[in-house]
């Protein structure tokens, strides 16, 4: 019984993360995103070449460079020159 809740577990866990926007930085120097998900607001830093997943039952986020957009959860992100770009 034990190993079955524990594979339901470990499936709900690798469901949410597959359905969360991926967003990889391209720039050269680490970029701050702004994370607004229902009442929740949090500052996010991806540091260069890197590559984190974010907003699994969506959100919005605002750029460096002031771009607003809207995610459902599902999308892949690249930052580049301190821009959104949705892939």
């Amino acid at each position: 019984m034990k190993t079955v809740v524990a594979a339901l577990l470990c499936g709900m866990f690798v469901t949410g993360s597959a359905n969360a926007a991926m967003v990889t930085n391209k720039d050269g120097e680490s970029a701050i995103l702004v994370i607004v998900e229902g009442e929740s607001r949090m500052e996010m830093v991806v540091d260069s070449g890197a590559t984190e997943m974010i907003c699994p039952s969506g959100c919005f986020v605002t750029a460096p460079s002031g771009d607003y957009i809207g995610l459902q959860g599902n999308e892949t992100i690249e930052i580049v020159n301190g821009s959104v770009v949705v892939k």
